[in-house]
């Protein structure tokens, strides 16, 4: 990693991420549907972003060379998937609309893939800190 992520990349990514998540409150916050239901999408979604970035980590690290534990690398890949499982199915028996639906899931996967997202430039960013610092602490000594 030699290049630092743009502050404007970084910045839209944050952007994607708050638009994501603060659409999909938004809408669970005006539904109609009774609490535990918006509990139940709430906690998807909180559930759903954890996978997403303990997955998007535990690739980096294993491709870094990082060591990762099997069990680990394998509950970050079910979790990821089990998140947007369990949302299709709410979506799926829920009694919204069918554009509603689609707001739904659609908030949700900008949320996950904007986290993913931030999660891989706040790597590359310190990545490429602590390598530039390194270098300059060798030019010093």
């Amino acid at each position: 990693m030699n290049i630092r992520p743009s502050g404007t990349f970084m910045g839209v990514s944050w952007l994607a991420l708050g638009v994501g998540i603060l659409s999909y409150n938004i809408g669970l916050w005006n539904a109609t549907m009774q609490l535990n239901e918006k509990g139940y999408y709430f906690t998807v979604l909180m559930y759903g972003l954890f996978a997403a970035v303990s997955m998007q980590k535990t690739i980096r690290d294993k491709l870094e060379g990082i060591p990762v534990t099997d069990i680990y690398y394998g509950i970050c890949w079910f979790s990821a998937i089990m998140s947007v499982l369990l949302l299709t199915i709410g979506l799926w028996n829920a009694s919204l609309l069918l554009s509603e639906k689609g707001f739904y899931g659609m908030s949700f996967l900008l949320s996950l893939f904007a986290a993913i997202v931030v999660q891989k430039n706040t790597r590359d960013s310190q990545t490429y800190d602590r390598l530039n610092n390194e270098n300059i602490q060798k030019v010093l000594e």
